[in-house]
């Protein structure tokens, strides 16, 4: 059930009525709340200003809260309050309040005229006074404007009653209202002046004298003036005997000359292209037949990023519903994007002019303009069309009473008017971002080089109006071929000069949106800018700004459509891109590649929360042998809950930001951080390890690699080396692996990394022992591990005596290959490591099937299997799977074997893991061969020799 709002008195003591009668509202500071809030109903009232109110003189350090408090007791209470941002607010229809019903009557009175219609209406606007305003309340000098205008607007409308009555012979209750007046202002020499025309006008010569001599004893006793000479013409008039001035004839005032209906919108636009749903919607909401002619105005509000198309959105629709709105079409511009945004007062006045005010008689104040712009448009239905609105309150000021249908658009989103169809654009469809383009340079000419085509609307990123510059440099240009302003579009630094046509510009429109930034804002923007064209997480307000909980400047971005919510992540934070124009040019205000100063010292701060982030999230991953940090990175600590909460799932973790951080580390080196850059990359690894994205593994590094050479980082070069060197390996490119091992050992052994170098020694092994060296592997693994019971890193002891192990169990000496993986188990187990624990588990499973003993052998590989699935690492996972397999065929179980090859073809399929894939393929292949179904035998085998083609040449 919808609970109404009491009904409000300030004309008088404030007064509050409910269906049952009058509400009492307890102690005098939430009456002194109250009236605030009713004096500017309809508008928020900061919670500064009501503290002012409250508490005048001394304000206790619990006034906020005091103030929520005496909110809650008016809730209670049955008065509804909205809370908002900086204050709170009263929202009531004007016969809701005496105050907005007096200025309403006041103004459909002024529309009427001198007639019987207008007297009624100003009768009932003075019936609403009952006293001196809020006369019962301890005056606030923050009142004094609202409660002046009001009393000055009851003059005036007790003046125009009385002219109207003068006007219409009515002239015994003139003087009587006359009298009143001028028992309140007894020096108005223009009220005694009518009052003596009044008297003589009835025929009350005598009284009319004695008026004069009244008033003329006055002014000399009190203020020692004689009267005016208007005041002492009209005496002379009376004295002389002279018959009354002929009064104005009453009845209806001659007709006023006839105003055209306004018909003011724009033109068209000839060429608009595409927003079939988009139209449809806004045609819809704003059809005639949707505003019951008693009801309140259809409301459509069109909001989005600079040039996206808005106005001509708008414009479109509202010529498709001129025939609808036949009394006229009312336009407004209120400069929204302008330094200074129109004043409604101003707005209203261009209005009631075109509605056929004249100048003399435009009411003096936003609140009876309002009114009488209302009380024009309530007999009159419009469409009336708000373009380029600045904020809520801009536009509700201009919002008609009812029967109307009001088209707005906005950068900024306008989320606060009931009932109103929101519609935020988008940029267009490519297929429609090229139409537009043929349009405007020509179909023939798009078709005949389509590729160029399409490559310049994707350059300008589908928005309307970049779209429509390129167009008309093309247009001018007739003998350019569409390739040229391709390839000047391609590069980015210099893309939104190119972006330029007369006075189409696209850069100069986001600069309208930029400079309305508030400051923390703006370096929000322009720090964003830097960070490349991925999605980023809303937390990087905070790297950027230094601080925690930044959310409301993200907000303002994304208010004014600069920056655009791009989704939720699998860890549910939100995400948020720039539009890749709009990135430009918040990278241009930057300063572009050469950026400095506060931008800079936000992108290492950016840069640092990644890099905190990835390693606390990397150290929750199943495995983080031989990680290497980047000591000298600088780093940015995300809140402490934030950080835990986001990296909860390490794994989904990286999986929302993976790009971002491949990005990252461009950055990073771009910006010559190369400890950053190397840091980033390295902290990477065990992600990629697990999911086999040995491409971006390979990119990272290379490009940290390069970083760390030009800035002579020797330890991060090493680090860079060791990482592509381990994907060399994986990739059985041996001696590419081999030379960059010794070069990063060489590097460590000189920097005095004892650790590092055993790390690297442990890659020079695998490398021996993978190609078949596996002494001289055996060698290299001893060496390491004395390396590492030196410094007394046992995870890496653990490493070297399973590896020892592995290369024994290679040379089928099965007695050292169970003493060495024998001692990597039992160490695992005291460390507490599972991965590792499962890494000797799935060697002693092999060494088991060795020696036939195929019941211990399934043990081992069940257990690894397990460990890795409650890790949740699906790689190491798929190979115990696969070894599980082979041995369930081996004993005959062909049916669960083979369910356990299938399943870990898939992971080795999803993971990206050829190499696993192919021999998957093979041991399938064999088994389908050896169980006598030749075709899907063949068609196994077939994939794993392709796969193995096609590994080989891409190492080659």
């Amino acid at each position: 059930m919808v609970v109404e709002q009491p009904v409000f008195g300030v004309l008088g003591p404030l007064q509050v009525r409910v269906p049952e009668g009058p509400l009492r509202i307890a102690g005098r500071k939430p009456r002194l709340l109250l009236a605030s809030l009713l004096l500017d109903a309809n508008q928020v009232v900061s919670s500064d200003v009501l503290v002012e109110v409250l508490w005048p003189r001394t304000q206790p350090s619990s006034a906020v809260a005091n103030l929520r408090t005496y909110v809650s007791s008016l809730r209670s209470a049955g008065v509804q309050i909205a809370a908002q941002a900086s204050g709170y607010a009263i929202e009531l229809d004007a016969d809701r309040l005496d105050a907005l019903r007096f200025e309403e009557l006041v103004a459909r009175a002024r529309a009427a005229g001198r007639t019987e219609e207008g007297s009624e209406h100003l009768r009932r606007a003075l019936a609403l006074w009952r006293g001196t305003p809020l006369g019962e309340l301890p005056a606030s000098p923050l009142w004094d404007g609202r409660l002046r205008a009001l009393t000055q607007a009851r003059l005036g409308a007790a003046e125009e009653l009385v002219e109207t009555k003068l006007a219409r012979g009515e002239h015994a209750t003139a003087i009587d209202d006359l009298r009143e007046l001028i028992g309140e202002h007894p020096y108005r020499e223009d009220l005694w002046q009518r009052l003596i025309l009044a008297l003589h006008h009835s025929g009350r010569r005598a009284e009319a004298l004695h008026a004069y001599t009244t008033i003329r004893r006055q002014l000399v006793d009190d203020l020692g003036i004689e009267p005016g000479q208007e005041l002492r013409d009209v005496h002379a008039s009376v004295l002389a005997g002279d018959p009354p001035p002929t009064p104005v004839p009453a009845g209806d005032p001659p007709p006023a000359p006839a105003v055209a209906a306004p018909h003011q919108l724009p033109a068209d636009v000839p060429d608009f292209t595409g927003r079939a749903e988009d139209v449809a919607a806004l045609t819809r909401a704003l059809s005639a037949g949707e505003p019951p002619q008693d009801g309140p105005p259809s409301i459509a509000v069109v909001t989005g990023q600079p040039g996206v198309g808005k106005s001509a959105l708008a414009v479109h629709c509202a010529h498709a519903l001129r025939a609808e709105y036949p009394a006229g079409q009312l336009y407004l511009c209120l400069g929204g994007t302008d330094a200074t945004p129109a004043d409604p007062l101003d707005l209203l006045a261009e209005a009631l002019r075109a509605l056929g005010v004249a100048e003399p008689a435009l009411p003096p104040t936003l609140r009876e303009r309002a009114s009488l712009y209302r009380s024009l448009l309530s007999e009159r239905p419009m469409l009336v069309f708000l373009d380029d609105a600045a904020d809520t309150a801009q536009v509700r000021a201009l919002l008609p009473g009812n029967g109307c249908a009001v088209l707005v658009t906005s950068r900024r989103r306008i989320a606060e008017l009931p009932g109103a169809l929101q519609l935020e654009l988008d940029v267009l469809p490519p297929a429609e971002a090229e139409q537009l383009l043929g349009k405007i340079v020509g179909a023939e000419r798009v078709a005949g080089e389509r590729e160029a085509a399409q490559a310049i609307v994707r350059s300008c990123g589908h928005l309307p109006l970049a779209v429509r510059v390129a167009g008309a440099r093309l247009a001018g240009r007739p003998g350019w071929p569409l390739s040229v302003l391709r390839q000047r579009l391609d590069d980015e630094t210099s893309r939104l000069d190119e972006l330029r046509a007369g006075d189409l510009e696209v850069r100069g429109s986001f600069e309208l949106s930029y400079r309305r930034l508030p400051g923390d804002a703006a370096l929000a923007f322009r720090a964003l800018g830097l960070l490349g064209s991925h999605s980023v997480p809303g937390w990087v307000a905070d790297a950027v700004l230094d601080r925690h909980r930044a959310e409301t400047v993200v907000d303002t971005l994304v208010d004014a459509n600069l920056l655009r919510l791009a989704g939720t992540d699998p860890v549910g934070q939100p995400r948020y891109r720039l539009h890749d124009l709009v990135r430009c040019a918040a990278k241009e205000k930057a300063g572009g590649p050469t950026v400095d100063g506060a931008e800079r010292h936000a992108l290492i701060r950016v840069l640092g929360g990644w890099l905190t982030a990835a390693e606390h999230a990397a150290t929750r991953l199943p495995t983080t042998l031989f990680g290497l940090t980047s000591d000298g990175a600088p780093r940015w600590s995300l809140e402490r809950e934030t950080l835990g909460r986001l990296t909860a799932e390490p794994l989904s973790w990286f999986d929302a930001e993976r790009e971002s951080l491949v990005e990252a580390v461009r950055l990073a080196a771009d910006a010559g951080l190369a400890q950053s850059a190397w840091g980033l990359a390295a902290t990477l690894v065990p992600y990629f390890d697990l999911h086999c994205r040995l491409e971006e593994w390979q990119v990272t590094h290379r490009v940290a690699l390069d970083s760390a050479r030009a800035a002579g980082d020797r330890h991060g070069e090493a680090a860079m080396l060791r990482g592509l060197a381990q994907v060399c390996l994986y990739q059985d490119r041996y001696a590419e692996a081999g030379d960059m091992f010794r070069r990063a050992r060489a590097i460590f052994h000189e920097l005095g990394d004892t650790r590092s170098e055993a790390i690297s020694i442990c890659g020079l092994a695998a490398v021996n022992q993978f190609s078949g060296r596996h002494l001289r592997a055996l060698g290299s693994f001893r060496h390491a591990l004395a390396m590492f019971l030196a410094i007394g890193d046992r995870s890496g002891e653990a490493y070297a005596r399973q590896a020892i192990g592995r290369v024994h169990l290679s040379l089928r000496d099965v007695r050292q290959a169970s003493r060495w993986l024998g001692d990597a188990l039992r160490l695992a187990e005291e460390l507490g490591d599972a991965h590792r624990e499962g890494c000797v588990s799935m060697q002693l499973g092999r060494m088991y099937d060795l020696v036939a003993e195929s019941d211990r052998a399934m043990r081992f590989q069940g257990h690894a299997l397990d460990i890795f699935e409650s890790l949740g690492d699906r790689h190491c996972g798929a190979y115990a799977m696969r070894n599980l397999g082979g041995l369930q065929v081996a004993r005959g179980d062909r049916s669960d074997g083979s369910d356990q090859l299938e399943r870990s073809l898939v992971i080795f399929q999803q993971l990206g893991d050829r190499s696993g894939e192919a021999d998957t393929y093979q041991t399938l292949g064999e088994l389908y061969r050896s169980a006598g179904r030749t075709a899907l035998a063949r068609h196994y085998l077939h994939q794993a020799r392709e796969l193995r083609r096609e590994l080989s040449e891409s190492f080659a």
